[in-house]
């Protein structure tokens, strides 16, 4: 279980089954100027494999609880899901608790959700206070921590008041995204994210609002949910319906330090597993996928003569998200308005690339249970520069037994998640029955699991080169 894990020289396998170099042979067609950071930064792991118990085992559990989300940087809330003094989130991981609260000074603060009295959780879930008050006793503090009150005042007189502020986690955010971290000493937040943020300038980030904000409680373990995510090799067996569009194993693999990693997949192409598909079908069936209607039902979406299904879904893209977001996207790659770039920051959140619907995902454990964690997605939309910040997508908790299907604000994304869920207690199940007790992993279409847990390894002081 503890055994770390080695890195080695990646080779590129053979391109037959695909072509990793695919997506730089779709921006050598582009019209545009292409950002540098689209580039290759390919990386260089090899085969061994992974001990099940890293996802089986509640003793690797309790060492990730001791060693790892004290220690790493965890998205917690969008800034604009707590617009007003007051408001605040609970946020729950293994035996921790935080309240995220904005202050009456707008400033939003981590609280260690637990009085200093008799250590009673001040808060059981979100919503808005007017001050923090035990339920028990009725220790209060204002919004900014600061202590107020004590019942039976002359019964304490050991304890200074001035010294009873909350005691608070650091906050940092990034593009709205509010992060947390319990370790005094750990690097910034943009120590951690690296590359991540010069990548996203160009994405109007700023302006950017959760139009829809779902979660659900899935029966397998953190790191298997969020690796589901890390590769795109498994479209032709769980996704065969979007492969007349989705460049699968033509996708390209980069890592970008410790703690960045991403995958583009190019999207308006066919997958190399599928034959004898045309450029209509391709178009119907990705303007199908993103609720638009296709030329056979009437919507005009004609594919004019000598066009690409890209080139024309990239720019019935660009128009919309201009639209959106009363910008010039002139000078935005057809990569950059379709193609699924998705970034992974240590150790569970990840960002799609882009100018609009960017796709968010946070995995967390489900408290102290290594079979069951919590998956939120989130989809940001853009606003205009000088409007007002729309109200955030309420919260849409889907019940353990409820699909994705039934969350309505994520449209045509439900039915894929489901696919996807449906593969993962299973894959738990199997791990737990393997007479090997391993698990294999591609070298380089599943080298981001790789890269995750090297990085893992070093968080738990289990080795892993620098």
């Amino acid at each position: 279980m503890n055994k770390p894990i080695e890195p080695q020289i990646f080779v590129r396998p053979p391109e037959t089954a695909g072509n990793p170099m695919r997506f730089q042979e779709l921006l050598a067609q582009e019209t545009v100027e292409v950002p540098a950071f689209l580039q290759p930064a390919p990386p260089k792991f090899g085969n061994e494999d992974l001990d099940v118990a890293r996802y089986t085992s509640h003793a690797f559990h309790r060492l990730e609880a001791e060693k790892l989300w004290p220690k790493a940087w965890q998205f917690v809330v969008r800034e604009e899901e707590v617009p007003r003094p007051g408001d605040h989130v609970v946020y729950d991981i293994v035996d921790r608790s935080v309240i995220l609260m904005r202050g009456e000074d707008g400033t939003i603060r981590g609280f260690y959700n637990s009085c200093l009295h008799r250590g009673r959780t001040l808060r059981n879930q979100g919503g808005t206070a007017g001050q923090l008050k035990c339920p028990f006793h009725g220790f209060t503090w204002d919004l900014q921590g600061r202590f107020k009150s004590k019942p039976c005042a002359w019964d304490f007189p050991h304890l200074d008041d001035t010294k009873l502020d909350l005691p608070q986690v650091r906050v940092e955010s990034w593009a709205g995204f509010v992060f947390i971290n319990f370790d005094p000493e750990a690097p910034t937040l943009l120590e951690h994210l690296g590359v991540l943020p010069a990548h996203f300038e160009r994405y109007l980030m700023d302006r950017s609002v959760s139009i829809a904000h779902v979660q659900r409680r899935i029966a397998c373990n953190w790191k298997v949910a969020q690796e589901a995510f890390f590769e795109a090799m498994h479209t032709k067996a769980t996704h065969p319906g979007i492969l007349t569009f989705t460049g699968d194993v033509d996708s390209q693999y980069d890592v970008f330090g410790d703690h960045i990693a991403r995958a583009i997949t190019p999207m308006g192409v066919v997958s190399p597993n599928l034959g004898g598909v045309d450029e209509t079908t391709t178009l119907n069936d990705i303007l199908a996928l993103s609720g638009r209607m296709s030329e056979t039902d009437g919507s005009g979406h004609a594919l004019p003569e000598g066009m690409s299904a890209r080139k024309y879904v990239g720019e019935l893209n660009r128009q919309a998200y201009a639209a959106a977001a009363g910008a010039d996207l002139s000078d935005a790659t057809l990569a950059e308005l379709e193609d699924a770039i998705l970034y992974s920051v240590f150790p569970n959140f990840q960002v799609w690339a882009g100018y609009f619907g960017n796709i968010v995902y946070r995995v967390i454990p489900d408290g102290d249970d290594q079979d069951h964690c919590l998956f939120d997605v989130y989809l940001l939309g853009r606003y205009p520069a000088g409007s007002p910040c729309p109200p955030a997508a309420p919260l849409n908790r889907l019940a353990d037994d409820q699909p994705f299907t039934a969350a309505p604000e994520i449209g045509a994304l439900g039915p894929v998640f489901e696919e996807d869920m449906r593969n993962l207690p299973f894959m738990m199940k199997g791990m737990r029955a393997s007479q090997r007790g391993q698990v294999s992993l591609a070298s380089y279409q599943e080298s981001r699991i790789r890269h995750h847990h090297l990085t893992l390894d070093k968080y738990l002081g289990l080795g892993g080169a620098e």
